[in-house]
């Protein structure tokens, strides 16, 4: 080398302002999606633990209550289809941008007084929340390609840690301290409105403003049909569908059945609170390991395996073989919501055909995961006994795990 070229090199300056608000940026975008996560189950899992008071608060029915925790779900349903369309003429940051801060108004409202708010607000919590859980995969997809696997077990754990945190702390909140069950469903919108300052910031400094891949006439006209029309997309949504149809039925009857089982209800909800802190452990790794293979059979199969165990330790177990099957389901259940979500990535070829398949997925998934709880609970009313209902959901397992066969192929749509 030349002394010239030495010199060119040596006067060459160095950015390192520039790289410092690079990675400022991707910190901000890793805390902006951590803050969405927390808040996208939390609003839901505070409900349960202070029903009692708001029912008899407002004077609602038992089948209001009912309705009232079935709403998510059905929205999650009803509105994702609609968040692909909005992120390709958009943007994903301006779109994601608006389900915070509709969630964020949202929790607010529903905190109003008066049933006609609470349900209204619950209806526009769930559109939110069904915006954000379809973008976020396809957000990862793009902007982390070489860390799907980390990044999707990052945020889903920050779910997780969410639902926790808020069926945790509903109770004490309300009795310990004395705050009305309307301020208590009200302090998600703290971390709703934090979310919502950091993906202003997120948006401001975005360079796609109007469409992130394809263009919009691209994506309307071909990412529907070659989403909707695809063997390999239903196999996903299957497989989210059949995932969330045992979760639902875990979180509603499980502390009903371990009870009829011996279990004070104190030890029954002990129990379900160590199945979800041991789901946040396989969220978090089952991701991770999807994202080193090429193909995830082996690891839905796995999935499906521990819920058929559990199914069958709930079925012919006594009380003394509880933890081992509430470890069993926990690991089942986190670590197969973390392998649906990858299949968002891992089976799309782009990041905007992710979003169309995870919008359809959990459109048609939740739609189905919603009639577990109620299917579960006719069973035990026409039977008298939870034998029926444990038998039909071990049949749904192992269709699971066939499901998952398909899903987990090295295959994109």
């Amino acid at each position: 080398m030349s002394s010239r070229d030495q010199s060119d090199i040596s006067n060459t300056p160095v950015d390192y302002q520039s790289r410092d608000i690079d990675l400022k940026g991707v910190w901000l975008l890793v805390g902006g999606i951590i803050l969405l996560s927390i808040v996208l189950r939390a609003p839901i899992t505070i409900v349960g633990p202070i029903v009692e008071q708001i029912q008899n608060d407002l004077g609602l029915s038992g089948a209001a209550m009912g309705l009232l925790t079935t709403l998510p779900l059905l929205a999650f349903g009803l509105f994702s289809p609609f968040a692909p369309t909005a992120a390709a003429k958009y943007g994903l940051e301006r779109t994601l941008l608006f389900a915070t801060i509709l969630l964020t108004l949202a929790i607010i409202v529903r905190s109003l007084a008066g049933s006609a708010a609470l349900f209204i607000g619950t209806v526009l919590i769930g559109a939110g929340i069904a915006f954000a859980n379809v973008l976020l995969p396809s957000l990862v997809k793009r902007d982390f390609p070489e860390r799907i696997g980390l990044m999707t077990g990052i945020y889903t754990v920050a779910m997780n840690l969410g639902a926790a945190v808020g069926s945790g702390f509903s109770y004490p909140l309300t009795v310990g301290f004395g705050i009305s069950w309307a301020g208590t469903l009200a302090s998600c919108a703290v971390i709703a409105l934090a979310a919502t300052i950091v993906w202003v910031q997120l948006t401001k400094s975005s360079r796609r403003r109007t469409v992130d891949t394809i263009s919009i006439a691209g994506s309307r006209s071909n990412g529907r049909g070659r989403v909707w029309g695809s063997t390999l997309a239903w196999m996903v949504s299957l497989f989210l569908a059949l995932q969330s149809f045992c979760f639902y039925v875990n979180v509603t009857w499980i502390p009903t059945i371990l009870a009829d089982k011996g279990l004070s209800h104190t030890s029954a909800g002990w129990m379900l609170s160590l199945m979800q802190v041991i789901s946040m452990g396989s969220t978090f790794i089952v991701p991770i390991v999807a994202g080193k293979q090429k193909s995830q059979r082996g690891l839905a199969l796995l999935m499906a395996a521990m819920f058929v165990a559990g199914y069958v330790g709930l079925l012919v177990g006594s009380a003394g073989f509880v933890i081992p099957v509430m470890i069993l389901l926990g690991l089942g259940v986190g670590g197969g919501f973390g392998l649906a979500v990858m299949f968002f990535a891992l089976r799309a070829s782009t990041s905007e055909i992710s979003a169309k398949l995870s919008g359809m997925a959990q459109s048609v998934g939740y739609l189905l995961a919603a009639t577990g709880p109620f299917l579960f609970g006719y069973l035990h009313d026409r039977t008298g006994s939870w034998t029926w209902p444990l038998i039909v959901i071990i049949i749904v397992s192992i269709a699971y795990g066939i499901v998952g066969l398909w899903a987990g192929a090295d295959k994109k749509i």
